[in-house]
């Protein structure tokens, strides 16, 4: 189960960071009117949930359930790897010396591993699409950025 933490600050808009540590989530921030912030704090008040963090989280999931055939048939159409997804030096060496450059789709999470020099995955990656978060050195990150959608 994910854990989701919520920033509270008066006036300010709703913040979350989905995860249950540091390292394991992404933070964003959603921007809601009065009149919508006034029916979640209701619900909250009133026990439907916990806090405004709990709605917000069942809301996501609500509605990526309710899109899941689009997300489905998306994954039918061009491949891509779902959940975690790291990549570490020795992998992009072996596609390096095969002569091979990888092609990267994940939908989720993709690391590439610290120990990678930016040399390295600028020979080895092609092309690099994340859908989530990408997690890298910032070397990494800029020799492919090029290469980013």
């Amino acid at each position: 189960m994910m854990d989701v933490v919520q920033e509270r600050r008066p006036d300010a808009p709703i913040a979350v960071r989905f995860g249950a540590k540091p390292g394991d989530h992404e933070k964003i921030t959603v921007n809601l009117g009065f009149v919508d912030l006034g029916h979640v704090d209701l619900l909250v008040s009133e026990g439907v949930y916990a806090n405004r963090s709990d709605f917000i989280r069942t809301a996501v999931r609500n509605q990526i359930e309710r899109h899941a055939d689009i997300t489905r048939q998306s994954v039918a159409r061009k491949p891509i790897e779902v959940g975690l997804r790291r990549y570490g030096r020795a992998e992009l060496e072996a596609a390096q010396a095969a002569g091979t450059r990888l092609d990267i789709r994940v939908l989720g999470l993709a690391v590439i591993a610290d120990d990678v020099p930016a040399d390295l995955a600028s020979a080895a990656i092609a092309s690099i699409e994340v859908l989530g978060s990408l997690q890298a050195s910032p070397a990494v990150k800029r020799v492919l950025a090029d290469r980013l959608p």
